[in-house]
């Protein structure tokens, strides 16, 4: 192959790679901006709302949040908890929910993408919806 259109390939490839770079890190950032208003005005409330639900019927949870996340977790065990974070590791930014239960002296954890959405189009309901399946293992004891 001649060296000069193996330059050529190059150069475009590594070009392509930076415009494909700077094209993700204006989604991260724009995600980024719609998730802080996401955590703001749907997924904290709904969260404290839950919360408040689960005392009133003997389940103790209480709503943290820190930097970046909203966490539901369990006043009696610290390893009980559904929490919410953005993450930009991926093509597409994606609002990842997490929840770790302690089964004795192992803990089990999921994670998973609560909706199939960009975070701008997740809608209360969506949230709702991850929550409610999450909490089954933490009040079917």
């Amino acid at each position: 192959m001649e060296t000069s259109v193996l330059r050529k390939r190059l150069t475009d490839t590594i070009e392509a790679a930076k415009r494909t770079a700077a094209a993700r890190r204006g989604r991260a950032d724009e995600a980024a901006r719609a998730y802080a208003q996401f955590l703001d005005l749907v997924a904290v409330p709904l969260f404290k709302q839950v919360a408040n639900v689960l005392k009133a019927s003997g389940y103790n949870f209480s709503v943290f949040t820190p930097s970046g996340t909203v966490r539901l977790m369990s006043d009696r065990i610290a390893e009980d908890y559904i929490e919410l974070s953005l993450d930009t590791t991926g093509e597409e930014p994606m609002v990842i929910g997490h929840s770790s239960r302690a089964r004795g002296r192992r803990i089990v954890e999921n994670e998973r993408a609560v909706a199939e959405l960009s975070v701008a189009h997740l809608t209360e309901e969506h949230v709702l919806e991850y929550l409610l399946k999450e909490l089954v293992p933490f009040v079917e004891r």
